[in-house]
């Protein structure tokens, strides 16, 4: 199911300019180009000060493809035109990963980009971030349909107000915590502080990753929109569609709001697979870009939909050896737990980071609490670098690595088993859904 389209609570700051693409067409360089030429006419910028805003590293996306031709269109001419890491809460990343972000070398970094500076999000740090605004509790309300009513407070990396434009560049694909990634999402949380972070990640996890994962108009997306309407800075977007080849499926330009809106129907199209029934073990294989337990987690978020109940998800990343770098010591406090485990407990578990207890949450999945007794539909299963203790510890399933034999779990989805050579982003889903998808509300 979807929520309700909600277009009227916010006015989007501009109409979709351009675009480019379809489901089974690819966008060539030479389309990009054209594009950007359209949407950025060289006149415009000059000696303007220009933001640009693109995902870590745990995104795939031809970030590099769009910097570059941004850059030769207008870095000529701007007085600025620099880089800030939407970080998210996720670790600061170095020089020579943001060229590799970027898609250039060194040595072209200290020569034709030499101007260009790089910035990385600091979302614990308030110096770095500025109050704009605070969502009401009558409008957390309205966007929530009466889940929450509290005010929050709406902070942001206060370098963007150093700017004329700020330009958004990143990929869209179905996310746990607003539905779509894309648009506004990199302003919340890619560059917000930790107040509004928290809040919606909770909203999130509340609704529960079954319900928002794929859908479009969700309470979350509408809490980032209405955030991002707070910020009264010149605001474009760069939305990117990426096939499962890495190639560039589709472009789009114009506001955050209108560019999320066109290029989240296409990924409608290239990023859902839709199985007949469920699988009673998912073999969900995690690629090197997701380093630690805290991204690696999206393997257990897009595909929940089609594990059968009872049945294993297993994590299958060796390379990873931490639960979390920037949070794992709370983690580990509270553990993996499903939504009602902290819910019916809430006063002791309220004053942890309403994030962390999203996270947790989203890699544990749907479940029950009952007479203090926690019932989760499915076991989750880490086959990592990370101790047996250490998953025992956390409420989750150990598997060694080093007895995983791929080859296993390969064409065999009619016995049962799936396995899933690069997971993360394609969100799997059954045709149709069963009964316990539609009770997260």
């Amino acid at each position: 199911m979807d929520f309700a389209p909600a277009h009227n609570y916010v006015s989007p700051v501009q109409k979709l300019i351009s675009q480019v693409g379809s489901s089974s067409g690819k966008v060539s360089q030479e389309q990009v180009v054209q594009l950007v030429a359209q949407a950025l006419p060289t006149d415009d910028y000059r000696n303007k000060r220009v933001l640009l805003i693109v995902p870590d590293h745990t995104r795939t996306a031809p970030v590099g493809l769009l910097f570059k031709t941004i850059f030769a269109q207008i870095g000529g001419v701007t007085k600025e035109l620099d880089v800030l890491t939407a970080l998210g809460t996720h670790p600061p990343m170095s020089e020579t990963a943001i060229c590799e972000r970027l898609e250039i070398s060194l040595g072209d970094r200290r020569a034709r980009f030499g101007k260009v500076r790089f910035f990385n999000h600091e979302w614990d740090n308030p110096a770095a971030l500025q109050e704009i605004g605070t969502l009401t509790a009558a409008e957390v309300s309205e966007l929530t349909k009466g889940l929450f009513a509290l005010d929050v407070p709406v902070e942001i990396n206060r370098l963007v107000f150093h700017y004329d434009q700020v330009i958004i560049v990143g990929p869209v694909f179905p996310h746990e915590v607003v539905g779509f990634s894309g648009g506004n999402k990199y302003l919340f949380p890619g560059v917000g502080g930790p107040k509004i972070l928290n809040f919606f990640h909770w909203l999130g996890a509340v609704v529960t990753n079954p319900m928002i994962i794929g859908n479009k108009w969700t309470p979350v997306r509408k809490v980032v929109d209405r955030a991002g309407a707070l910020l009264d800075v010149s605001k474009r977007c760069f939305a990117m569609v990426v096939a499962p080849d890495k190639s560039l499926a589709g472009l789009y330009f114009g506001s955050p709001e209108t560019a999320w809106d066109a290029a989240s129907e296409l990924s409608k199209q290239v990023h859902i697979i839709y199985k007949d029934k469920p699988f009673q073990t998912v073999l969900s294989k995690m690629p090197p870009m997701y380093d630690d337990l805290w991204v690696a987690g999206k393997g257990m978020y897009k595909l929940e939909p089609v594990v059968a109940d009872g049945g294993e998800l297993i994590i299958y990343a060796p390379h990873i050896h931490e639960i979390s770098v920037t949070h794992g010591r709370i983690i580990e406090e509270i553990g993996y737990h499903c939504r009602d485990y902290f819910l019916k407990q809430w006063d002791q578990f309220k004053h942890y980071p309403w994030g962390v207890l999203a996270h947790s949450t989203h890699v544990r999945g749907i479940g029950s609490f009952e007479n203090s007794i926690e019932k989760c539909r499915i076991t989750v299963t880490l086959a990592t670098g990370i101790p047996e203790a250490t998953c025992k510890n956390n409420n989750l399933g150990y598997r060694d690595p080093k007895i995983i034999r791929e080859e296993d779990f390969i064409n065999r989805e009619s016995e049962g088993l799936l396995f899933v050579p690069k997971a993360g982003e394609m969100l799997y889903h059954l045709k149709q859904p069963p009964n316990w998808a539609g009770g997260g509300t």
